[in-house]
């Protein structure tokens, strides 16, 4: 049986459900820039807010005024953590004000009071896929060192604010993404001249510098803080067993694992210094940034797990299979969803098993869900029953790995507990909630939330901890 206290909850986006994106003072965020796709078009990364352009972030589901009505549905399925994030342009607007918007600081007040009320633990990420757009503008975002000085400015200010009202917090959402889609992690644009790779990780070594300094300031402000870090976990397989396929595999994992070792184990691992070396990047890493590094290192790690990948050392293959942002090679034993994402829960217990034996600092699977198209019957009913059997093989795997292997898993919220915009594509129709928002592709619709037969199964998930999963 898994652990007491173990946190069952759900997970949301402050960019993806807030809305209200011009609301008492907000400032402009890269995700307010972020125009809708589709599954087959991809979100486009204006240059501002555009007048003839289509913008999901803007309403979102409108949590910003049904936060309250959210936040008992919630309850009533037994929450006990809430993941969510803070607007940084909600707090400081242009991101390098001297001072914050206190109507921003009540807003999340108000958020954290209510899930507190009915026993909800609030589990904050502090820069979820968000950057102030003016600091894109007037620094060039995290390529630029100033930046380690805003974030932890609004880190400051967070932490003293809610020191009594959150307990759980995490520095970066997948910090490694900005590997995979600079712009929409980090709000990092590569001009022509530059190097893209080269960017990235020293914009990744920025903003591993600030995450350090922002566990250092935490714990300072209050010590019971348990400060996490977040990745998309890296879930590779060899396409065959020949060892140049299965060294495709370790070189794929491992370069995701860059971000972990330096946050867990405090240092970059030889292989990565050496695959800059062998690039020739000129990363600048200084004595204090390792000194810093050193001591900053995290207290969990959290981080998302939907699908898993399979590649190899020479693939002439052109059937590739999507992902969560990692595309590979497409595997043949596994299903595959709605937008073509492999559906593997015993990955997920493998995942675990890698990180745990990894790192050996507890784990929270922060993110995991199935993105599908739900339909609402004559009778308003919604029988997501595809969204269950996902869930319940996944569940099924963590359990296994936290009682039969001895993984130490701290615990569990599904991606999009309530629906909510896709990152990726900006579409409403890739829905992951166990609760229906009234809101489609385009804009439209009521905003009105109606309970999916996943609400009422992950509800008696949560009442027996995971022993019900029927």
């Amino acid at each position: 049986m898994l652990k007491e206290g173990f946190l069952w909850g759900g997970a949301v986006a402050a960019n993806q459900c807030e809305g209200a994106w011009n609301t008492d003072g907000k400032g402009v965020s890269t995700a307010d820039c972020m125009t809708a796709g589709s599954f087959s078009r991809k979100r486009i990364y204006t240059d501002g807010v555009l007048p003839d352009s289509y913008y999901p972030s803007h309403d979102a589901v409108d949590f910003f005024h049904h936060y309250k009505d959210d936040i008992a549905l919630f309850a009533e399925m037994g929450f006990k953590c809430l993941r969510t994030s803070i607007n940084w342009t909600r707090i400081f607007p242009d991101g390098d004000e001297e001072e914050p918007n206190e109507a921003g600081l009540r807003f999340y007040d108000s958020v954290f009071d209510e899930c507190r009320r009915y026993g909800i633990e609030p589990v904050v990420t502090l820069s979820h896929y968000e950057t102030p757009y003016a600091l894109v503008k007037k620094y060039g975002s995290w390529k630029n060192r100033k930046l380690i000085d805003f974030y932890l400015r609004f880190c400051s200010t967070v932490f003293t604010r809610y020191r009594n009202k959150v307990r759980y917090w995490l520095t970066f959402n997948e910090i490694n993404v900005i590997t995979l889609n600079p712009s929409m992690a980090a709000g990092i644009r590569i001009s022509p001249d530059e190097h893209a790779e080269e960017v990235e990780f020293q914009a990744a070594h920025i903003m591993l510098c600030a995450s350090a300094q922002a566990v250092l300031l935490g714990h300072r402000i209050n010590p019971d803080f348990k400060i996490g870090m977040m990745m998309l976990h890296p879930m590779f397989y060899a396409k065959t067993c020949s060892p140049e396929d299965q060294l495709a595999a370790l070189d794929a994992a491992d370069y995701h694992y860059i971000f972990s070792d330096v946050q867990v184990r405090g240092a970059y691992p030889e292989r990565a210094l050496k695959y800059f070396s062998r690039k020739n990047y000129e990363i600048t890493i200084t004595d204090a940034d390792r000194e810093c590094l050193r001591q900053g290192t995290v207290d969990f790690i959290g981080f998302s797990y939907y699908n898993s990948n399979v590649v190899a050392a020479a693939s002439q293959d052109t059937d590739c299979a999507y992902g969560n942002m990692l595309n590979a090679v497409k595997n043949p034993f596994l299903k595959i969803s709605e937008w073509g994402w492999t559906i593997d829960p015993v990955g997920l217990r493998i995942a675990l098993n890698q990180l745990y034996d990894r790192y050996r600092i507890p784990l929270f699977v922060v993110e995991n869900g199935l993105g599908a198209k739900d339909t609402v019957n004559d009778d308003g009913s919604i029988e997501d029953t595809y969204r269950i059997e996902y869930l319940r093989e996944h569940i099924t795997q963590l359990k296994l790995a936290a009682e039969t292997d001895g993984v130490d898993v701290m615990g569990y919220t599904p991606w999009g507990c309530i629906d909510l915009v896709s990152a990726g594509t900006g579409e409403m129709s890739k829905r992951y909630g166990f609760i229906y928002v009234d809101r489609d592709d385009c804009g439209r619709g009521s905003f009105a939330r109606t309970r999916k037969k996943s609400f009422f199964w992950y509800k008696k998930v949560i009442a027996s901890n995971g022993e019900n999963l029927e």
